[in-house]
Parts: C-alpha cells; sequence; structure tokens
C-alpha cells in the first residue's frame, strides 16, 4: 500500500492545478455520461460536539482508467475556535481488480482541491464567456483560500477579489495574505454587500443556518455566478429566486441542503435547471439571466478519486510517500474446486 501523509500529498499537489481542472472535469463528463457509481454519502453525527459530522463517500469511476474508493471526511465546526482546521479527512483506494486496498491519502487536501476545482469551473462554464473581473470571498478558510487558486487559471483576468468573513479582523489577514500570493490581484476586506455585488461569489461557511437571504442586497451584476459550496447558507427564497446547478440532483436534494428545503417547502424539484456535467459536455447552454446563477455542489465521491489518483501518479514520478507491507488478507492463495474453475476460465479466455 502507498501512504501519501500531510506533507507528501501538498508536496504532490503544488503545481498540479492544471492537471486537478482536468482530472475533475473528466469525472463530471464520466458521471454524465454514466460511467459512474456514487451511493448515497453516509452521515455519522456524534451527540457531542453539536452540530459536527463525519461523512463516507464511497465511489467507483470508469473510463480508461477505472478507480474506486472511500472518502472519510469530518466537519467539527467548533475546532475552528480552537485554531484547528474545521475538517479532516482520509482517502483510501482499492485495487479495481481484487479490491484490495492500494493506497491512503491525508484527503482534506484532495477534498479542498476538488472543491475549489470544481467551483472554477463552474464558474467558468455559467459566465458563458462573461469576463471575471470582480471575485467576491464569504468565508476566510481552507477552502477559499483554493478556489482562489483555481479562480485564477480559469479566469486570469481577475482584478479584485472582496473578502468578508464574520470573524472580526480575519478578512484583513485572510485578504493579506492572499495579497503576498497573487501580487497582480488587488485584495480587500469589504462589507456583505460589496462582496455579494462581484462577478462571481463563493460562499464557503460553517454557520449551516441558512442565513443568507440574497433579496436583502442589491442585485449582483447580470449574469452573476454564486457558488454556493457550504450548500446550507442561502435562504429558501434566495434558492427559489435563482437559476440552480448542482453536480447531482439526487445528492444535493437531500440531507437538510438548502436546496432539500427548498423542495420541502415547495413539494417538488422543478427550481433545479441543470447539472454542471450537462454544461460542460455542451449538452445545455449557459442560463441567459439577469438574475443570480447558484452552483451547489454536493460533492460527489468522484472528484476526490479522480483527484487522488492524480496525486498519486504526481507521487509517483517525484519518489514522494511510503510504499507499506501487510494490508492485503494474506500472502496465501485461496485452493479447490472453485479456484480452480476460475483459474481454468481465464486460462480460457487468454488462449
Amino acid at each position: 500500500m502507498r501512504i501519501l501523509g500531510r506533507d507528501d500529498v501538498g508536496a504532490a499537489l503544488a503545481g498540479l492545478e492544471s492537471t486537478v481542472l482536468d482530472a475533475v472535469r473528466g469525472a463530471y463528463l464520466l458521471h454524465g455520461d454514466g460511467h459512474s457509481r456514487v451511493p448515497f454519502s453516509t452521515f455519522l453525527r456524534p451527540p457531542q460536539p453539536s452540530g459536527s459530522r463525519v461523512i463516507a463517500l464511497p465511489a467507483h469511476l470508469g473510463g480508461p482508467h477505472p478507480v474506486m474508493g472511500l472518502k472519510w471526511i469530518s466537519s467539527f465546526p467548533a475546532n475552528v475556535e480552537r485554531g484547528l482546521q474545521r475538517a479532516s479527512a482520509v482517502q483510501i483506494l482499492n485495487d479495481v481488480e481484487t479490491g484490495y486496498p492500494s493506497a491512503v491519502l491525508e484527503g482534506s487536501q484532495v477534498s479542498a482541491a476538488r472543491t475549489a476545482a470544481s467551483a472554477a469551473l463552474a464558474s467558468a462554464v455559467l459566465r458563458g464567456g462573461r469576463s471575471v473581473r470582480t471575485v467576491g470571498l464569504v468565508g476566510c478558510g481552507t477552502i477559499n483560500h483554493r478556489v482562489i487558486a483555481y479562480l485564477a487559471l480559469t479566469h486570469p483576468e481577475i482584478e479584485t477579489v472582496v473578502v468578508r468573513d464574520v470573524v472580526p479582523g480575519r478578512a484583513e489577514v485572510f485578504a493579506a495574505g492572499l495579497a503576498a500570493e497573487y501580487p497582480r490581484i488587488a485584495f480587500w476586506a469589504g462589507d456583505l454587500a460589496e462582496a455579494l455585488g462581484c462577478d462571481t461569489v463563493s460562499v464557503a461557511t460553517t454557520d449551516s443556518t441558512y442565513w443568507l437571504d440574497l433579496d436583502g442586497f442589491p442585485g449582483g451584476p447580470a449574469g452573476q455566478v454564486i457558488l454556493h459550496l457550504s450548500l446550507r447558507d442561502l435562504s429558501t427564497g434566495s434558492v427559489l429566486g435563482a437559476y440552480n446547478v448542482v453536480d447531482d440532483t439526487e445528492h444535493a436534494v437531500r440531507e437538510q441542503t438548502s436546496l432539500h428545503r427548498a423542495e420541502q417547502q415547495e413539494g417538488h424539484r422543478e427550481f433545479v435547471h441543470a447539472e454542471i456535467a450537462d454544461l460542460l459536455g455542451g449538452r445545455v447552454r449557459p442560463p441567459e439571466t439577469d438574475g443570480p446563477v447558484v452552483f451547489s455542489p454536493f460533492g460527489l465521491g468522484i472528484l476526490d478519486l479522480a483527484v487522488a489518483d492524480a496525486v498519486l501518479s504526481a507521487a509517483a514520478r517525484h519518489g514522494i510517500g511510503t510504499e507499506v507491507a501487510g494490508f492485503d488478507p494474506g500472502g496465501h492463495r485461496v485452493t479447490g474446486p472453485m479456484a480452480d474453475e476460475a483459474a481454468a476460465r481465464k486460462a480460457g479466455s487468454t488462449a
């Protein structure tokens, strides 16, 4: 088994943004063509700390280079108050022929990269050729930090980024750090209305109280794209008043997401207008609307598989990671009539 710890994954991901974008795009297109298996995620909600959860996302991604495995990711919002990262994750990959575990990766960086890449791809296709000069970031955490890295690739024309966070002083520190990384872009801490007035807005908070009512703010520019990455920030009215795009309707409209609450109120899902694979594949044209276009991705496990596979390939090229024995069921081979019959069939098929 190949094991990549935190530092290994970080080293393998360095400079890999274009590859990650291609991997995420490819995973979406394969999913749209039916070459994936994505069971519903399983949620474990411990009694304490309140609001915490751990999610299991099993998946299989087909195509010319199939991959399968499981992401096990925790979200403990109270960590932020302790100076810790909210989310932690482990990504497991399994051999597609034997099912044996073949790799384990520290998964939070993989998860952040695939979330940011999917957001940047959505912004690019949903803008329908319109430029993105201004970006608003609501929430100053790991996800929006990665979002800028990928938006800078899909929208090299970005000039200004407005940063907003509910914690006093955090936006200023976040903006200063980003300015040092991207000196050609102007970053500044603004109020919520200023952030929501940008061409593309990424909302990634730990709130989950459906607090954001877009009707309470001046409308953004025509064709504004709102990347609703945290899934539980928008009010029901905001969802119903937007052109809504998801990664997978069955996954996104459940587990008390903002879209699920809208379904519970309306009794239908007609407010979901498209899935991102159809836009990326050209089956659906970008929306022509003066109102907001909201992308609400549940976060499919196939994206983690695609990015983890790309990370493993990069790690192999650069000699990163550790090979550890002892994670198969054992060195002996199964014998007996059934094993002999299977071997005979295999021999016959290759004759």
